[in-house]
């Protein structure tokens, strides 16, 4: 094994850094990906299940509203919510549905007073697997409300 004693031979072979660019550019550019690409993800899903939240508290709202009587409310509000659900593919174990009236101790519902629909759930993040209750940890709660001064007539039909 013959040794160089040349000085430009030694620095030739401890700069020798050809190709090593491409290689930094992609475990770099992986590196920033990835976690942008799910925080990408993760938003599209929270702003889909708020969405579904909104519609299903603002047809929920008008729905019983003008409806009229508690029994075609009640059926109206069903219908409304279970197509809500599978139009934002909701999951039906985690909605939530509260009515309140304004001003407060009115019989609810009631013709004249203002209705308060509260529709809640819970939009699981992606990739958290259901190891010791992970996924129920890793979600993110959503609430949306809607008002609707229900009909003087309500109940009158």
């Amino acid at each position: 094994m013959r040794r160089s004693s040349h000085w430009t031979d030694r620095i030739d072979d401890e700069t020798d850094d050809g190709g090593s660019a491409a290689l930094e550019f992609i475990v770099v550019g992986l590196l920033l990906l990835v976690p942008l690409v799910y925080l990408v993800v993760a938003l599209g899903l929270i702003q889909g299940q708020s969405l579904g939240a909104e519609a299903g508290a603002r047809h929920i709202a008008r729905a019983l509203s003008t409806a009229e009587n508690a029994d075609a409310a009640r059926r109206s509000a069903d219908r409304i919510l279970q197509s809500v659900i599978e139009e934002y593919d909701l999951d039906p174990g985690s909605v939530g549905v509260s009515f309140a009236c304004r001003p407060a101790g009115a019989t609810c519902p009631a013709a004249g007073a203002t209705l308060v629909v509260t529709v809640q759930t819970r939009v699981a993040l992606p990739l958290v697997p259901p190891v010791l209750g992970l996924d129920r940890l890793a979600s993110i709660p959503v609430e949306a409300s809607a008002a609707q001064k229900i009909s003087r007539f309500w109940g009158s039909g």
